[in-house]
């Protein structure tokens, strides 16, 4: 109806993807986790994303071990209410397509629906499905197949399956049809299953094999408890392989109520420990259990202790206690002659060891890696393999670490898990954020997101590359957005390393866009965790000098230098070059804070140079950004101008778009009043006088400055006399010429 009439308008909401989905999700108490099954189950409908959110029945288990979401009421409901929109024989031949691995109109034709074609233009017309070219059928939202299937009678399912395995070509899927057709026990139909996941393993489809599995081991005969938890074991492991939880579980959850051996149990609880994601907080009766059960496996007691290394250092923040089980994982292994098992565990203990400042840790990686090129790959991605090049992006050897991920890329998409590919793509986009390659770091941050949320895995990992890509290439709002959300979803699943990654990127944000004070508070944050973490190594998370640099801006410059002082010998004794020029620049902020500002450009200068002779583009851009602010203070218009300009071009040229913007302050001319040009030049404003100077400016009276700043009123009030005393100003009348003028 027209608006003129008195109806209301209809205003259309295109689909969310699910990243938004995630963000809707926060404000209705759901966990981030959930976002990527939420999305597929609405069709990132927002209406029906809430629907979906609020007819889930949670266990903190359900969540994180369902892949197929637990969904009741009003979803169901409002599936009900869609599906009504079309006719009996539309519903029918809808059926037949949620039965189907991938539907198609040629398919549902051979497997007895002629009118196929136009009962899915129907479908389509009614915005339940939509069709490709070549006839292949998706539906708009999951929870339309789900509520299709949960709804049919067993026999009206048995007879789609009966007929689609009839009508599909391939005859992994064709067998797996006859299966899902009845529930009688058959041992060569359990053998046939068992062949038909085989094959799906060796394509790479690992949840299907896992699936198959399954289905093979409940159409075991009960008087062959042998092949039947031999095909639990192995479907609970393919499983592990896929990160499907909820296949991984309902495997080991049969392996428990039969009487498997303990070798048998602790595979199964492997498996379920391997699909945990970075959650491991709620599994310890699970680990305890597996350690019992592996008493006199030597192999089995190392894979557990190998678990256990992760737990100890993602749940728990201590390093010092995984890197002892790495350290018994390793003996463990060897004495096995598992030389995977003991590769991943020295490769775990070089991860925990450089954390710690250990410098054997390099040697410790170079065992591992030897280890895995003697074996051959055991996957696509192999831990050493990636630790090392994750070395090489802490180190800055940025095109070594490109390089190796470029190469790897292609194998992981075509071999590894969805695991694998997520870990390259968000490593890719950290160090292309480094390099400045703002287009495809954002490119590869953005694939490694979709992946995680489409997958079920927490997005705390994913969110942190996101927000690094963000804060050079992308926006600093977004970047911020991302890294608040990395820092909840990393709460959420007790995920100390990702909690303090997240951390630290939201506090560089804050200090680069001036909220200088809440930067201090997450930085401060950063350092209390590493500090419970006992990390001791500078180059993995790199607060030290954003901290030092937010202390200055909040004129705290002894504190700043204090840390700058207690950082700088443990770079020097690990060799960590590019963290030192990062506390050069910050301490040349502390030498302009403390009335050295010449000084401070000549050191600032020096490193933009440094900074692109190592091919750290941005953080030349940086430096230069700092150079003109410095000059700018000092009254020295041109010398200010021409670093903005050469910041400007170095963001152009990367595609650094909210760098960029920070090139387009102006750089006025210095008007000094009689009183200022009888004295000369000026002592230049700390960042800290600055702020409080535009927001008294701005009209803030001194207790809303003090809320503000988060200080106290007589703070603010002795920092205002500095600045009068500074501008040689006597109100804040002056004080606003005086800015306007610099």
């Amino acid at each position: 109806m027209a608006a003129g009439l008195g109806a209301p308008d209809v205003i259309v909401v295109p689909p969310l993807d699910a990243d938004e989905i995630a963000e809707l999700l926060v404000r209705h108490g759901l966990p981030y986790r959930l976002a990527g099954r939420i999305h597929q189950a609405s069709g990132g409908n927002p209406r029906l994303a809430l629907t979906v959110g609020r007819s889930l029945k949670i266990t903190r288990r359900s969540v994180h071990y369902a892949d197929g979401l637990p969904l009741t009421g009003q979803s169901r409901l409002a599936a009900r209410r869609m599906l009504d929109r079309v006719a009996a024989p539309v519903r029918e031949a809808l059926l037949l397509a949620a039965l189907a691995h991938q539907p198609t109109a040629a398919l549902l034709r051979r497997a007895g629906r002629p009118a196929a074609d136009a009962e899915l233009a129907d479908a389509e017309q009614a915005g339940l499905i939509s069709l490709g070219e070549d006839g292949a059928v998706a539906f708009t939202a999951g929870v339309l197949r789900s509520t299709l299937v949960a709804e049919a009678d067993q026999a009206t399912r048995a007879a789609g399956h009966a007929a689609l395995a009839e009508a599909v070509y391939d005859p992994v899927h064709a067998v797996r049809h006859r299966a899902l057709a009845g529930d009688a026990v058959d041992e060569a139909l359990a053998t046939a299953l068992t062949e038909a996941a085989a094959t799906a393993r060796s394509r790479g489809n690992r949840a299907l094999a896992a699936e198959l599995g399954l289905l093979a081991a409940d159409r075991t005969p009960a008087d062959r408890p042998g092949p039947q938890l031999a095909r639990l074991v192995t479907a609970a492991q393919d499983a592990g392989r896929a990160c499907r939880a909820d296949l991984a579980r309902r495997a080991a959850n049969a392996i428990m109520t039969r009487d498997a051996a303990p070798a048998d149990r602790v595979r199964a609880r492997l498996a379920v420990f391997d699909t945990a994601g970075q959650d491991l907080a709620d599994l310890d009766e699970d680990y305890a259990h597996a350690l019992q059960d592996a008493e006199g496996d030597i192999r089995l007691q190392a894979a557990v202790q190998l678990r256990l290394t992760w737990k100890y250092l993602l749940s728990e923040g201590n390093p010092g206690r995984s890197r002892e089980a790495a350290i018994a994982a390793a003996a463990l292994a060897r004495r096995a002659g598992d030389a995977s098992t003991e590769a991943e565990a020295l490769a775990v203990r070089a991860r925990v060891e450089r954390s710690l400042g250990i410098e054997e840790a390099e040697r410790r990686l170079a065992e591992a890696r030897a280890l895995e090129v003697a074996q051959g790959p055991a996957g696509a991605l192999n831990p050493a393999q990636i630790l090392t090049i994750r070395h090489a992006l802490f180190d800055d050897r940025l095109a070594e670490a490109q390089a190796q991920l470029i190469a790897l890329l292609p194998v992981v998409e075509r071999r590894g898990t969805a695991e694998d590919v997520i870990e390259v793509c968000a490593t890719l986009a950290e160090v292309q954020a480094r390099l400045g390659q703002c287009t495809s770091a954002l490119g590869h941050a953005r694939r490694s997101l979709e992946l995680t949320l489409e997958a079920g895995l927490s997005p705390g990992p994913a969110w942190y590359a996101s927000a690094v890509a963000e804060a050079v290439g992308g926006s600093f709002a977004r970047a911020e957005s991302y890294a608040r959300r990395g820092v909840q979803a990393s709460e959420e699943e007790h995920d100390q390393i990702f909690l303090a990654r997240n951390r630290y990127v939201l506090g560089r944000v804050q200090l680069i866009t001036g909220n200088v004070a809440a930067a201090v508070r997450t930085l401060r944050s950063v350092q209390d965790l590493e500090t419970a973490q006992q990390v001791v190594d500078p180059s993995i998370v790199r607060w030290h000098e954003e901290l030092a640099l937010a202390l200055v801006a909040t004129d705290e410059p002894a504190r700043a230098a204090e840390l700058i002082a207690a950082t700088r010998p443990t770079a020097e004794r690990l060799g960590r070059d590019t963290v030192l020029l990062g506390l050069d620049r910050a301490h040349a902020m502390c030498l302009a804070a403390q009335g050295e500002p010449e000084t401070a450009v000549g050191l600032l200068r020096d490193l933009a140079r440094r900074y692109a002779e190592r091919d750290l583009l941005p953080e030349q851009g940086r430096t230069l950004v700092d150079v003109a602010r410095l000059e700018r203070r000092r009254r020295r218009r041109a010398p200010a101008q021409a670093a903005l300009q050469a910041a400007a071009e170095v963001f152009t040229r990367l595609g650094a778009k909210p760098w960029l913007a920070l090139t387009a302050e102006p750089v006025a001319a210095p008007r000094p009043d009689r009183t200022t040009a009888s004295r000369g030049t000026a002592t230049p404003l700390t960042e800290a006088e600055l702020r409080l100077a535009h927001l008294v400016c701005q009209g803030a009276s001194n207790q809303e400055a003090a809320a503000k700043m988060f200080l106290s009123v007589k703070t603010v009030e002795a920092r205002l006399t500095r600045i009068y005393q500074k501008l040689d100003v006597r109100s804040r009348a002056q004080l606003a010429a005086a800015l306007r003028h610099s």
